[in-house]
C-alpha cells in the first residue's frame, strides 16, 4: 500500500506548488535575507581580486529552506562600487559606467550557534 501513497503524496505536493521542506520564497527584506546578503557579499569581496568593493543593485529572487537552521538563496544583480577594498566606508556607491551582472549566493545560518556559512556563490 505504501508504494501506491507515498507516490500520491508526492504528486499532491508537488501540485501545490511547492514540496514540504523545499525551497519557499520570501521577502528581500526580511531581517535574516538580509543578514545572509551583508555577509555573503563581503565573503565575495573578500574572495575577488578586484581592487574595488562590489555591491547589491537589487534583489532578483530570495528564498529560504529549513534545514538544521535556515538556508537562504539569494539572486541579487551586482556591480563594482567606487570604494576601494582597503576602504571602511560602509555607504559606496555603484559606479555608473560598471557592468551590471548576476549572482546567486546560498547562505546557511544556525543563529543559535551563532554560525554563518557561504556554501555556494554562483556569478555570471
Amino acid at each position: 500500500m505504501w508504494k501506491i501513497g507515498f507516490p500520491l503524496v508526492v504528486l499532491f505536493a508537488v501540485g501545490l506548488g511547492s514540496l514540504v521542506g523545499g525551497p519557499q520564497d520570501i521577502d528581500p527584506n526580511d531581517d535574516g535575507v538580509q543578514n545572509a546578503l551583508n555577509f555573503a557579499v563581503a565573503q565575495y569581496n573578500r574572495g575577488s581580486n578586484d581592487v574595488y568593493q562590489h555591491g547589491v543593485v537589487g534583489v532578483i529572487k530570495a528564498q529560504s529552506q529549513v534545514v538544521a537552521g535556515v538556508k537562504y538563496i539569494i539572486t541579487v544583480k551586482m556591480a563594482r562600487t567606487s570604494c576601494r577594498k582597503s576602504s571602511v566606508n560602509d555607504l559606496c556607491p555603484i559606479q555608473t559606467d560598471s557592468k551590471h551582472y548576476t549572482c546567486t549566493f546560498a547562505v546557511w545560518s544556525r543563529v543559535w550557534l551563532n554560525d554563518i556559512q557561504l556554501l555556494e556563490t554562483k556569478c555570471q
